[in-house]
């Protein structure tokens, strides 16, 4: 098939490439426009376009789907289907009609738990044991299509957001490229989702990420994991914000584990440093104050000399 993939942040590369190895004819690549990133705003492709260029495949960036001449230039490839991973842009339906077979989305949930922007994210707060990918045939609702096929992947206790997504977008690829081959020979018919297990994962903001720590620690864990590269959990130590890596729920059998804290009371050891909670302490990791790069949370006490009875989350 002629083939027009749309996608734009890392986590969409390996389709790409998989799409590229594939049978079926990479005629372009579709992204969102160059956009402002880092301290000096500078204007930077997204890593489709930077891997699409490296393949040689001519790209567009249209800064809407709903432009008139990307409309025009998309129908003139004329794609059999356009597999599409993370574009970050509403396909709107004059789009959804040009190629034969649709779009085919991959997403990384089973459908239809998790529709949205976050489901990696959520699934990891929500405490869920599995996941997977699904891929599914675009339309104008959120992520409610018919589905081809998918593909399960076991959520491990440490996993972070970022490590799960790695590896389903790796894992994911291979399905994508795998639903394009059964629509090209007729084997593979989307079946529409269930009406059950629906849920929704918005996308994670800033003040999502902020930790409560009247929470229990399980929860405290699974948010901090689940937001974790990105916004980045975080809470405040006097009237500043601290960005807060994976944590560790603390071992009371240990002797030298504060057993008592009041939630957001830290409890400094020569080693390490712990925070109450609603149930046991955790035991911070990496830790990183305003302005400062990220460190150890038991150099960030050394060098901040905590007293006794601060806390954090003291806004």
């Amino acid at each position: 098939m002629r083939v027009v993939f749309a996608g734009t942040p890392d986590v969409a590369v390996p389709s790409l490439d998989a799409v590229a190895a594939s049978r079926h004819e990479l005629v372009a690549v579709i992204t969102r426009p160059d956009a402002p990133s880092g301290r000096g705003r500078r204007l930077e492709a997204s890593p489709v376009r930077l891997r699409a260029e490296e393949l040689g495949v001519p790209v567009l960036t249209p800064a809407s789907a709903k432009d008139p001449a990307f409309l025009t230039a998309l129908r003139d490839l004329a794609p059999d289907s356009c597999p599409v991973v993370a574009y970050g842009n509403l396909v709107p339906p004059p789009a959804l009609e040009i190629p034969v077979h649709g779009w085919v989305n991959l997403h990384f949930s089973l459908l239809p738990a998790w529709r949205g922007a976050a489901p990696v994210q959520h699934a990891i707060m929500a405490g869920d044991e599995v996941t997977g990918a699904s891929t599914f045939l675009l339309e104008r609702g959120l992520d409610t299509g018919p589905v081809f096929g998918f593909m399960t992947e076991t959520i491990r206790p440490r996993d972070t957001a970022g490590d799960l997504l790695g590896r389903l977008a790796t894992a994911g690829a291979g399905l994508l490229v795998a639903t394009l081959d059964g629509i090209e020979t007729g084997e593979l018919v989307a079946k529409p989702q269930p009406a059950d297990g629906v849920s929704l994962a918005p996308k994670i903001e800033v003040n999502d990420a902020r930790i409560s720590w009247t929470r229990p620690a399980l929860a405290i864990d699974r948010l901090v994991r689940g937001c974790t590269p990105a916004p980045g959990a975080w809470t405040t130590f006097r009237g500043e914000r601290l960005k807060v890596g994976p944590v560790d729920l603390a071992d009371l059998s240990d002797p030298s584990t504060p057993a008592a804290l009041a939630p957001g009371v830290l409890g400094v050891t020569k080693k390490a440093v712990f925070v109450g909670t609603a149930t046991v302490p955790v035991r911070l990791g990496t830790v990183q104050a305003h302005g400062k790069k990220p460190m150890p949370a038991a150099d960030w006490a050394r060098g901040t000399r905590i007293e006794a009875g601060e806390a954090v989350g003291d806004e």
